[in-house]
């Protein structure tokens, strides 16, 4: 089909929006014009009034944990992407830890696709994975090289991990690791804590009787991951592997990442909104709500995350969606064993709006970046996704940059309902939701409505990252 959508705004320069139109052909973007401009042209099998909205580029969240196959009581492909489609993301790039077999080998990952696929409401990407466990296997370079040949987006490895199933590296599996990475030329994203560090204080809290919210964090000090990302920059400059820190909530380890990167190392990183959005103090008052690893930190840490997004030293910002049972599994009656991890996807685009733009930490042309530029082009997609161009793919949300709402846990889409911005009131909302041309979510007032599940389709990597 080719539709002609109107009445509507785009991005432009800095916080600036121009009117615009466009043409939608066969799924992707064919032209671009100022309204009216389009009009007179042929072959429309339908018009689309967008009704005054914003039209930003689908958002892409880097960093998801749906759970599927095997941890699907927490979430699955069918909810998960549901909630992404909700907030106006239109492409979501899965974790290779949190399913059952581990995405380590192809027949995982093949297994994998057949299980999510018929699920999926938005496009998606998977992470491959590298693990302690997969090291066992003397196949295990063999198998990395097929998941890069299937396309996988890049490569997880774990630091320091708290999964049986997918254990953490030693140094010098790491350093192994980083160097097939490189030859192979595609970016690991490192979950970058100093495992002797974290182990060490951990044994100390507990061992004092500590029990508290401020206890467990304590058993991960900034120190651990400031320690951790100076190792991986120095792995970086003797592998030459494309490093990526994933949800750095430190800014001294966050002005490490960026001397390293002005001296020419191939390091990066991304944050999330829990980050960005609450401290040690929240933590305290919300307790397991807020439970993450790493954990939050101080307001300066919160203050240099943001000014590292508006400066670029923060490449993009993704949500480590990772939702537990709930209540369950939030309220064990210890901080110890109590489930790591928040819901997020829904509510990316619309935080990094309000609280981003909205406050004017940063403009909107960064925030399309942050979302969707700067990860469609680390995850080697730039070709098809990522920005409003004729060419791409047509993945875009219309929002209502004026709505102000409140966020209530029991109206998002992820299976478990329970978030961490409970009560926030944000300015800026999702409407609709087109992947590909095609819409999949619509909000009218208090209803919604979504497509058909299946919609979604599996996106290889395709190229290096650009320079």
């Amino acid at each position: 089909m080719r539709v002609r959508f109107f009445d509507l705004s785009v991005p432009d320069r800095g916080d600036r929006v121009r009117r615009a139109e466009f043409v939608v052909g066969g799924g992707r973007f064919e032209a671009f014009g100022a309204p009216g401009a389009l009009a007179g042209g042929s072959g429309f099998d339908a018009e689309v009034s967008l009704k005054g909205l914003l039209v930003l580029p689908g958002a892409i969240d880097g960093h998801v944990h749906f759970d599927d196959p095997g941890f699907t009581w927490r979430e699955n492909f069918a909810t998960g992407t549901r909630a992404a489609a909700a907030g106006g993301v239109t492409t979501v790039v899965d974790m290779p830890c949190t399913s059952l077999p581990p995405v380590t080998t192809r027949a995982a990952l093949r297994n994998k696709l057949g299980v999510v696929a018929p699920k999926a409401m938005v496009d998606f990407m998977f992470w491959g994975g590298i693990s302690g466990n997969a090291f066992e296997d003397p196949q295990w370079e063999r198998h990395a090289a097929d998941l890069v040949a299937d396309g996988v987006a890049a490569f997880k490895l774990y630091m320091l991990s708290g999964m049986e199933t997918f254990r953490d590296l030693a140094p010098d599996q790491m350093r192994a690791a980083l160097k097939v990475l490189a030859r192979l030329g595609i970016p690991a994203g490192v979950h970058a804590e100093d495992r002797e560090l974290v182990v060490a204080r951990t044994a100390e809290a507990r061992a004092a009787g500590g029990n508290t919210p401020l206890d467990y964090a304590a058993s991960r000090p900034a120190e651990a991951e400031i320690r951790a990302v100076a190792a991986l920059i120095g792995m970086s400059c003797e592998t030459g592997a494309r490093v990526h820190v994933v949800h750095l909530s430190s800014g001294v380890a966050l002005d490490r990442i960026r001397a390293a990167a002005d001296e020419g190392v191939a390091v990066s990183a991304e944050t999330c909104p829990q980050y960005l959005a609450f401290t040690r103090s929240d933590l305290a008052t919300l307790g397991a709500l807020l439970k993450t690893a790493p954990v939050v930190k101080e307001p300066e840490d919160r203050d240099r995350l943001w000014a590292g997004l508006a400066d670029g030293s923060l490449q993009h910002v993704a949500t480590d969606h990772a939702a537990g049972e709930w209540p369950g599994e939030k309220t064990t009656g210890s901080i110890w064993t109590d489930y790591g991890g928040v819901p997020g996807v829904e509510l990316l685009v619309p935080f990094l709006f309000s609280e981003g733009v909205g406050r004017r930490r940063i403009t909107l042309e960064r925030m399309t970046e942050l979302v969707s530029g700067a990860p469609a082009r680390f995850f080697g997609v730039a070709g098809r996704k990522g920005r409003l161009a004729a060419g791409l793919d047509a993945d875009f949300a219309a929002l209502d940059p004026d709505e102000a709402w409140t966020v209530d846990a029991v109206a998002l889409h992820n299976l478990n309902r329970y978030t961490t911005f409970q009560g926030w009131t944000s300015t800026g909302r999702v409407r609709e939701t087109w992947v590909r041309g095609r819409k999949v979510f619509a909000r009218t007032g208090s209803e919604t409505w979504f497509g058909e599940p299946g919609a979604g389709q599996f996106v290889r990597r395709e190229a290096a990252e650009a320079a």
